[in-house]
């Protein structure tokens, strides 16, 4: 392959972009990126500060607020014609003395996976009309391991996981590509308490083979090139992007 033909490749100016809890943290970096790459960028977040900047396009919207989710994306497809990317980066973490709180449990479902398959559904049936889009699906190493006092978390992650091949599949013949990627220990405001405690702060680093933090920036690569005719052979995948943390043989 020449450079110009992979420049052609990997080319997303003019794509229409979607991506869920973009107000902040890998959301917001994620939809920074697919910008300066000269795509129109939706961010959807139920908090979210008006960047002002042409083709970086804010809307406020709960997703747990399942009803208002086809209406949104159908105002997206009338004023495009078209979703080529859809980067579903929403989720929740509730702290709660009782993680098992059914409560607890129902309001991280509504958000991390509910909301998930929702706007998914509504955005394929949209990429069908074209037979081309790409989902990508942001899940974590919570979908692979046991992690202590939330479970609600875990469930939602890997079914998260599950959809992204059940997706894969059923869309596969309308050219739809759906993948994961799997983010480890990112500095966010999520994490920014355990990222502030020295100890949690050390061990979750030594359990990485690179002995560090992610960073926001460290996920907008793989998304960039998933979202792109880079992969176009790819599909029902998962990138981890933990530092080496699942694979650590220690």
């Amino acid at each position: 392959m020449n450079m110009e033909t992979f420049k052609k490749q990997f080319d997303l100016s003019n794509k229409v972009v979607i991506v869920t809890g973009a107000g902040r943290g890998n959301g917001l970096q994620i939809a920074k990126d697919f910008h300066k790459m000269g795509s129109t960028v939706y961010r959807i977040d139920k908090k979210i500060v008006n960047l002002k900047k042409k083709n970086l396009i804010d809307i406020n919207l709960d997703l747990s607020n399942l009803s208002q989710i086809k209406s949104t994306i159908l105002s997206i497809y009338k004023k495009h014609k078209r979703i080529d990317v859809l980067v579903n980066n929403v989720g929740v973490s509730i702290s709660s003395k009782i993680p098992y709180d059914i409560q607890i449990v129902k309001k991280t479902l509504d958000v991390n996976l509910l909301s998930i398959i929702e706007i998914s559904y509504c955005v394929a049936e949209i990429m069908k009309k074209k037979n081309n889009g790409s989902i990508i699906n942001v899940t974590s190493l919570g979908a692979h391991q046991g992690f202590e006092d939330n479970p609600s978390y875990q469930v939602s992650k890997s079914g998260l996981s599950q959809l992204t091949r059940a997706m894969a599949k059923d869309y596969g013949n309308f050219g739809i590509r759906v993948n994961s990627i799997c983010p480890g220990y990112i500095k966010t405001n999520m994490t920014i308490k355990s990222y502030l405690n020295k100890k949690k702060n050390k061990k979750y680093k030594n359990r990485t083979m690179l002995k560090r933090w992610g960073k926001p920036e460290d996920l907008s690569g793989p998304c960039l090139f998933l979202a792109s005719k880079l992969s176009s052979y790819i599909t029902a995948s998962e990138i981890v992007i933990d530092g080496g943390w699942l694979k650590n043989g220690y």
